[in-house]
């Protein structure tokens, strides 16, 4: 009998504990409190680095490029049509890490149906669709290199979508 007590006090101390977090978190909600969460499309800053030129890009042939540093590889792509994170004249033109979210293998860039696709374990990801991962291991999205384009047609990355996969931080 002793013990059925406990446990009967342990459920009301654990309903009351969480019907005072639901009030607080609505409470919270409502006035604005402290408590936010990290937006899904937090930027990661990098250096500003120069990829290449508007008259270097072909449609839908991928160039290759490293952003931020040598150590990693990606692909520029001028897509043809306006998609998310493009930009240019067209707002057509995207970068993308080709190093899988997952386990870091090198992936290729399929034309046909403009996805970037890795060899190791299927993934996939729409560059149409800002890197989203349609297929696969990966649980995050393919990192989108954040794009400026000057007066002249130089196209610069200034950070990153995600954290680029191996980097053990946003700093370079």
């Amino acid at each position: 009998m002793k013990c059925k007590k406990m446990v009967d006090v342990g459920r009301r101390q654990f309903l009351r504990g969480g019907a005072l977090a639901a009030a607080g978190a609505a409470a919270s909600t409502v006035t604005g409190g402290a408590a936010q969460a990290t937006p899904a499309n937090a930027q990661v800053d990098y250096p500003s680095d120069k990829l290449g030129n508007i008259g270097d890009l072909a449609i839908n042939e991928p160039m290759d490029i490293s952003y931020p540093d040598g150590d990693s590889p990606g692909v520029l792509i001028k897509l043809g049509e306006a998609v998310e994170g493009g930009v240019g004249p067209d707002g057509d033109i995207v970068a993308f890490s080709v190093l899988c979210p997952h386990l870091g293998f090198f992936m290729n860039y399929n034309a046909e149906d403009r996805t970037m696709n890795c060899p190791g374990h299927f993934s996939r990801f729409d560059v149409e669709a800002g890197g989203q991962q349609v297929w696969g291991h990966a649980t995050s999205n393919l990192p989108q290199f954040t794009l400026r384009i000057s007066d002249n047609g130089d196209i610069f990355a200034e950070g990153s979508s995600d954290l680029i996969f191996g980097r053990p931080s946003n700093v370079l």
